[in-house]
């Protein structure tokens, strides 16, 4: 029988800790909470979670400060959690590699829902092919996109891509020159269930584009009011 799910709960308020926590003991989740970000790195590496739940408002290290230390080496799912409501701040830390952003205060069931929903798409991102398939593999000039293994090759050289970067490019790279709009891309990448919204989108395409410049013979194109494309040319 396979073992709880582990969830890393990093706040420096003792009572939220501790309520989010019972909501998640309550769905049969081992969690484990800690109150810096001091903390949360040594502790992310002997509890191993499956998933973190990071306060962005820590005493020292803050939360983009750890999202940005945990990405360096890890792509466990993250989900921020913050009072700050504003587009910049939830910009800022999709832009880190978080997973997910809530706002403070937030409903215990909402909480519960997205925690499950980023740990069954991290799951289905997990699971390796037995047998990789031509379908999961598109090749241009100069770039490479494997599913199948999660790797990216552009310009004869491997490019670090978390895997919703990975999966966004190689969708909109194995149709070409088709115009997808954000709302598909949402739904397509993130699944119907994801609560963000369409800026995510947005977000995820230029850190592509920081990683995979414009090529001669192919370029990710915004339409604009409408969406992206990749297009070859």
């Amino acid at each position: 029988m396979a073992g709880k799910q582990k969830i890393l709960i990093v706040d420096d308020d003792e009572h939220i800790a501790e309520l989010v926590s019972l909501y998640l003991t309550k769905e049969c989740f081992d969690t484990k909470c800690v109150g810096d970000g001091e903390s949360a790195l040594s502790t992310m590496k002997e509890f191993a979670p499956d998933l973190i739940l990071l306060d962005l408002m820590l005493p020292g290290m803050d939360g983009y400060q750890v999202c940005r230390e945990v990405r360096q080496y890890s792509k466990t799912p993250i989900i921020m959690l913050s009072a700050k409501g504003e587009v910049f701040d939830k910009v800022l830390g999709l832009e880190l590699g978080a997973d997910d952003y809530m706002e403070k205060p937030f409903d215990s069931k909402e909480l519960v829902a997205r925690v499950k929903a980023v740990l069954r798409r991290s799951g289905e991102n997990s699971v390796p092919a037995p047998e990789p398939a031509a379908k999961d593999e598109v090749s241009y000039p100069d770039l490479e996109i494997n599913k199948s293994n999660y790797s990216v090759i552009y310009m004869g050289r491997k490019v670090d891509m978390p895997p919703k970067e990975l999966e966004l490019l190689y969708f909109l790279a194995s149709s070409p020159n088709h115009v997808y709009t954000r709302d598909q891309l949402l739904d397509q990448i993130w699944g119907y269930e994801y609560m963000g919204d369409t800026r995510t989108v947005d977000v995820h395409i230029k850190r592509i584009r920081e990683k995979i410049k414009d090529h001669e013979s192919w370029k990710i194109t915004t339409i604009w009011g409408v969406g992206y494309k990749f297009e070859t040319l």
